[in-house]
This record gives C-alpha cells, structure tokens and sequence, in this order.
C-alpha cells in the first residue's frame, strides 16, 4: 500500500511541498509527476515485478481530475506527462470513491488541519468532481465508481466483488 503523491522519501518531500505551499498551477502538475516517476521507479514498478499487488491511495486520473479539471491546466499536457512518466503503465483497476460535494465537505470538517487542496472554493470541488466522473465514463473497463454515500457494509461488498474480479 503507498500513496500519491509520497510514497517515497523524496515523494513525501514533494508531497509537503505540495499540499502546504502556494505555487504556479504547472509547476504543481510538474511536481505531481515528477513525484509520481519517482513512486513508479522506486515501490511500484519493483513490486509489480516481483509479482505483488499494489494499491496505491491516487496516482495519474487524480492529476487529470485536481490540476486538469480544478486547475484548468490542458489536457493534452497532462497526457505529455502521463505517456512520459508511465510509458504505458496503467492501474489494472481504479476505484473512484463518489459523494456529493455537500457530504464531502461534511466529513473534511472533522479533519483538524486542512492542506491547500482541502481548502479550496466549492467549484473547484465540482470541478474536480466532473473531471473524475468524465474520466470513469472515458475508461469505464479501468474506473469503477463506488457511490460513498451508502453504508460501509455495501460499500465493503462492492469492493470484494470488483476486486474478486482481478
């Protein structure tokens, strides 16, 4: 299990980096994936080879959805990227836990600290929203959406039947 951006030493460096400061919309999608060509090299691409599972918490849909969709940065650069980082490499499944905005904002409440990306307006919310569901009706054989909203028991049945299909 690892996570994105972060997942290694340097990730989590970026990942600080990219949650807790300010900066240009492209510098930010640079660093998304530069921290992702790093996770690649180091956990993921050495655990596929070795025959393990990997689930990572994000990887590239997430940068199509926060700095294409929320940010507005093209798409076409965002492929550049992806085709360069990953040269193909593709999540055999990806999970895209769906609520409301309203019920999202709810549970982000609770959190004690919110990072830059918590801390944005709505409509980049919605935005990003969009640009996720977009991408799951792009690849729906790859994207399965989860609808959050319901108990953690249907919840927990769906994912054992998505995953049983691998």
């Amino acid at each position: 299990m690892t996570r994105e951006p972060g997942g290694t030493p340097l990730g989590e460096t970026l990942r600080g980096l990219l949650l807790n400061h300010a900066m240009h919309l492209e510098t930010e999608a640079l660093l998304m994936f530069a921290s992702r060509r790093e996770h690649l090299a180091q956990v993921i691409l050495p655990a596929l080879e070795a025959g393990k599972w990997v689930i990572s918490d994000r990887f590239t849909d997430a940068s199509f959805a926060y700095q294409g969709g929320g940010r507005g940065i093209d798409e076409a650069r965002l492929r550049i990227l992806e085709e360069w980082v990953q040269q193909g490499l593709q999540p055999d499944l990806t999970l895209l836990f769906d609520v409301p905005l309203e019920v999202a904002r709810q549970r982000l409440s609770a959190s004690a600290t919110l990072d830059r990306f918590e801390q944005e307006q709505q409509d980049f919310f919605q935005r990003v929203r969009q640009a996720y569901l977009a991408r799951a009706a792009q690849f729906p054989a790859r994207i399965r959406v989860v609808d959050s909203t319901r108990t953690v028991p249907q919840i927990r049945t769906q994912l054992e039947t998505l995953i049983s299909g691998l």
